[in-house]
């Protein structure tokens, strides 16, 4: 049986292919072939119609930021159709006023995609709140957060897109003024923790996965000592065992 011999070298950039986790990877940032992936996925995160791989080539695009540098003379000339040019402009000129919830997913950060951004969105209000501990407010996990921050601190610059950088989602502002609750086991008020999530939501409280120090409740309907609640005990939370008594129902 022939012996099938993995590449060792990108087919674009002629860089080292590094071996992680049984998968194959290009580290070159530089590279053609992934630079051309970024904005792809940067345009169809945004759904700026018209800007598929054809026309990001016949663009000579180097990065996602290039697009919103482009005039419609620009277009029409690197298309050869100013029928396409005129409508993939105004797909461009629309997509400005993209807000942070779609803007970060698009900048394709490792694990930084639309879950990661609505959590982000219930404790920050823009981009400029990011840090750390806000991070780890909105339940991000140390990968997550760390991934976000060096893009943040090294990638980032203000003057490369045209965003405000604001969330659209306003939750945050009714979420603080009720305040933050981590449900912990199984609940014996609701069938499902996504039932009892969407209650306590419109009720104004922030629901987390994990405890994380800006809860003021734990719920645990079980009766186990669990880790969450041996936390919360020690970290002076308010502990919850009838969910339905705590809400007034």
């Amino acid at each position: 049986m022939r012996e099938i011999q993995a590449p060792t070298i990108c087919p674009s950039c002629s860089s080292d292919l590094v071996f992680i986790n049984d998968l194959l990877y290009c580290h070159n940032v530089s590279c053609g072939s992934k630079l051309q992936k970024s904005i792809e996925h940067f345009a169809k995160v945004l759904k700026i119609k018209g800007l598929g791989p054809s026309s990001i080539s016949k663009l000579e695009l180097g990065q996602a930021s290039e697009i919103y540098g482009l005039t419609e003379e620009a277009i029409i000339e690197r298309l050869g159709s100013e029928k396409l040019a005129t409508k993939l402009y105004a797909e461009i000129t629309k997509s400005r006023s993209a807000p942070l919830e779609l803007v970060l997913p698009a900048m394709g950060i490792p694990l930084i995609g639309s879950s990661a951004t609505k959590k982000l969105s219930c404790t920050i209000n823009n981009l400029f709140e990011l840090s750390k501990d806000t991070c780890e407010q909105a339940g991000l996990g140390p990968t997550a957060t760390q991934n976000l921050l060096d893009w943040y601190h090294w990638d980032f610059q203000e003057g490369d897109f045209p965003f405000d950088y604001t969330f659209s989602i306003t939750s945050t502002k009714s979420a603080v003024s009720a305040g933050t609750v981590c449900i912990s086991g199984k609940l014996s008020s609701y069938k499902t923790k996504a039932q009892a999530t969407e209650v306590l939501q419109a009720l104004g409280y922030t629901v987390k996965s994990s405890l994380t120090k800006d809860c003021t409740h734990l719920i645990n309907e079980s009766g186990t000592e669990s880790a969450k609640t041996k936390k919360a005990r020690e970290s002076g939370i308010q502990i919850i065992t009838n969910l339905l008594d705590f809400i007034g129902e």
